[in-house]
Formats: C-alpha cells, sequence, structure tokens
C-alpha cells in the first residue's frame, strides 16, 4: 500500500489558510498518486486520489464508487444523518440519481437558463455601478456576492426580501471550519433546515399562485412524475448552496489571478473575446470545491492500487487540475493555454454539474463588466483566505482602482 508521507496534511482546515497546499498535491502526484492517507483527526483513512485519470475513472464508475454510501463529503456522520443526506441528487447513485437527475435536468438546460436571464448584464452593471466611482471596495462583499445570489435567488422565485436570510444561512452551512463564518455545527443545521422549510413554503405558493420560475418547473415535476416533497426542497437546498457560494469564490479568485497577472488582465481588456477561455483558466487553477468522497462498493484495483470494499476515497479537484499528465506548467496561470476547459472543476460523470451553463454565464458577464470598468486594480490589504479544506474560498479583498468619472 502506498502512503502519504507524514509531513502531508490534507485534512486540517489550518493548512488551508494560505491557500490549497498544491505544494503537498503535487509531491503525491510524482511520488504516491493514489496514496492511503491515516486521518487521525477520525480514525478513518482515506485513498487521496491526486492525478486528473484516477479521478475521472472513480467519477464515472459511481456502482463502483458510491456517493450514496457515506455521502460525498468528508467528515463522518451517523446513519440517521446519512439518510438525510441521501435526500439530496450529490448523494445517490444509479438508478435513483439518473431518475431524479432526469426530472432536474429540464430546468437547466442552456435555453432555459438563458430566455429566464435576459437582465443578467443589467444585473452585473448595477453591481459594477456602486462601486466604480469610489475607486475602492471590498471585492467579495460588494462586487462577487450579489449577481449568483440574485442570479439563483431571481431563477427560483425568492422574495427578494429573503434575499439577505438565503445568503446568511449558505454562508453557515459552508464555512462551519472558520470561527469568523460560523460558531457551531448545530448552527450549519439551523440554517440548512430554514432553507429546507423555505422551500417547503416556495412549494405550497406556487401550487395555489403558479409561477414561471425554476421553482414551478420543478414543482411540476414533483406532481407529475414522482420527485417527493423531501427531494424537492433538499435540491432546492443543494441548489442555493451551490448557485450562490461556488460562482462567488469562483469570481474572487479570479479576480485575484488577474491582479497578480496584470499583463493577461491588460490583454483581456484589450480583445474581450479571451474571456472565455480566460474564465476556464481561472476555474482550472483555482476550483471553487476541493474535495468530495466516495466510498469503495467492490474490491477494485486502481493505479495499481488494491482497493477494498468499503474503503473511503477521497478526490482532490486542485491536484487533478494541475495534473502534469495532461497540463504543461500547470501550476502557472496562463489565459492562452489550449487545453484549459479540460479541468474538473465541475466534477465528470453523471454528478457533473448541473449548474456549469450557469456557472460560466455568470463568470463572463461579471469580469466583462469588471474588466472593462474597474481599471487597474491593485490589493489594498492582504487577502484574508477562509479556513475549510472544502470551499477554496476568500473572505475578504480589499481593492483599489482608478475611480470612474
Amino acid at each position: 500500500m502506498s502512503k502519504c508521507p507524514v509531513h502531508i496534511d490534507l485534512v486540517d482546515p489550518d493548512i488551508y489558510r494560505e491557500g490549497v497546499p498544491n505544494h503537498f498535491l503535487k509531491e503525491l502526484r510524482a511520488e504516491a498518486p493514489l496514496a492511503w492517507y491515516d486521518d487521525k483527526s477520525t480514525g478513518v483513512g482515506f485513498w487521496a486520489v491526486t492525478k486528473h485519470e484516477d479521478l475521472d475513472y472513480i467519477s464515472k464508475h459511481p456502482l463502483i464508487f458510491s456517493s450514496a454510501e457515506k455521502t460525498c463529503l468528508m467528515r463522518e456522520m451517523n446513519e440517521e444523518a446519512v439518510a438525510m443526506q441521501r435526500l439530496m441528487m450529490i448523494n445517490m447513485d444509479p438508478p435513483d440519481h439518473l431518475q431524479n437527475r432526469r426530472i432536474v435536468n429540464k430546468a437547466f438546460i442552456p435555453k432555459v437558463i438563458e430566455s429566464k436571464l435576459a437582465n443578467i448584464k443589467d444585473i452585473s452593471k448595477e453591481i459594477v455601478d456602486k462601486v466604480a466611482a469610489k475607486g475602492e471596495c471590498e471585492f467579495v462583499t460588494e462586487v462577487a456576492t450579489d449577481l449568483p445570489l440574485i442570479v439563483i435567488c431571481e431563477l427560483m422565485g425568492v422574495k427578494k426580501e429573503d434575499r439577505q436570510m438565503i445568503f446568511d444561512c449558505t454562508n453557515t452551512m459552508v464555512f462551519a471550519d472558520d470561527p469568523d463564518m460560523s460558531t457551531s455545527e448545530e448552527d450549519g443545521q439551523m440554517a440548512a433546515a430554514q432553507i429546507y422549510t423555505y422551500g417547503m413554503q416556495l412549494l405550497a405558493e406556487h401550487r395555489e399562485n403558479p409561477t414561471d420560475s425554476l421553482t414551478g418547473i420543478l414543482v411540476d415535476s414533483v406532481d407529475g412524475e414522482g420527485l417527493s416533497e423531501d427531494e424537492f426542497c433538499s435540491f432546492f437546498l443543494i441548489l442555493l448552496v451551490a448557485g450562490n457560494e461556488t460562482t462567488r469564490t469562483v469570481t474572487v479568485n479570479g479576480m485575484r489571478l488577474l491582479m497578480e497577472h496584470p499583463e493577461q488582465l491588460q490583454a483581456i481588456a484589450a480583445d474581450m473575446s479571451l474571456l472565455p477561455n480566460a474564465v476556464e483558466e481561472m476555474l482550472r487553477h483555482q476550483p471553487a470545491v476541493i474535495q468530495f468522497r466516495r466510498t469503495v462498493m467492490e474490491d477494485v484495483v486502481v493505479s495499481g492500487q488494491q482497493l477494498k470494499k468499503g474503503d473511503k476515497v477521497i478526490m482532490f479537484y486542485p491536484s487533478a487540475n494541475r495534473d502534469e499528465a495532461l497540463f504543461d506548467e500547470g501550476d502557472a496561470f496562463d489565459i492562452y493555454r489550449n487545453n484549459a476547459d479540460q479541468h474538473r472543476s465541475f466534477g465528470i460523470g453523471e454528478h457533473f454539474c448541473l449548474g456549469s451553463h450557469l456557472a460560466r454565464l455568470e463568470l463572463r458577464v461579471i469580469f466583462e463588466e469588471v474588466i472593462s470598468r474597474m481599471k487597474n486594480p491593485k490589493f489594498a490589504a492582504p487577502v484574508k483566505r477562509l479556513r475549510s479544506n472544502f470551499i477554496n474560498g476568500i473572505k475578504e479583498m480589499k481593492i483599489t482602482f482608478d475611480p470612474e468619472v
């Protein structure tokens, strides 16, 4: 069995305060690409997956590598908690996952999304309008947060006055490891329950007064094809978290990368046709999600390693995105990279991110507005990163730029 060297820590959230430990992951790719990690924090060790090819294989064989058995989350849970998690599509295996995915896919095909977001450029303009003349802002809360929050809430029919509640609850759920963002695991559970209850209310309201929101499309699926109310509310919960937090994270990380590489920022400003590939490179270089879990359901050999039934497997997406077998100089940020879109920041296989088209659309629109109007951006203070081994986030990024006149 190939083991992680003892000096490599892949679990402690404090390790991630300075960013994803890509130096550790690079060492593993070179010396032990599929390595056993003795997790002393839980007593449950796992296989650390660091290569692009292995991540693809595991993701494309959901009956061998289960999301439902112990959920897709790294932390250990009791069976009651696992049972609740299995109501979410992200924690389902075939055939349940395929059935639920087929039902919700109709709400997320690109033409449906785009038809409901005719005003997305106006939303982006209004966001930048609020800071453009000041010449300074806290980029996370004043720019990056608003577009994904407004968009997902509008799509799902969330009332304008309830957006702040959704934002606060999703923060509490996702950022429970950071003492500045949450106080306890119980807070996260209460926040999830609040969003779940809100989803149930939306369900009831649509049945009384039908709307053309995505909630309406999904409710019609509930009533017509057998998606249970619990499954709808669980999907609503994860959709609001994923649709809000992850795109915000990539927006902030992408802006940081452009500021650290001003020559590439200027190139995009001079030629916006470079922006779509730049967005792919942002996603590759700094994915929002650091890792997801699978559980081995039958003995199997992967990359020469014997995995046993019941083994825990953790896939590290930042590592797959820098795999030397696919990406030349993968540690470098390069908007001209010709295969940037081969990243796995949206996953691969049947759990491929349902909102990938929406995320790409939001990122292109907000960066087009930011790059064209917030000229010569510079850091005004050290960036404050999130303490999390799950989300590759920044919680504060103060910047200055040329005031718009």
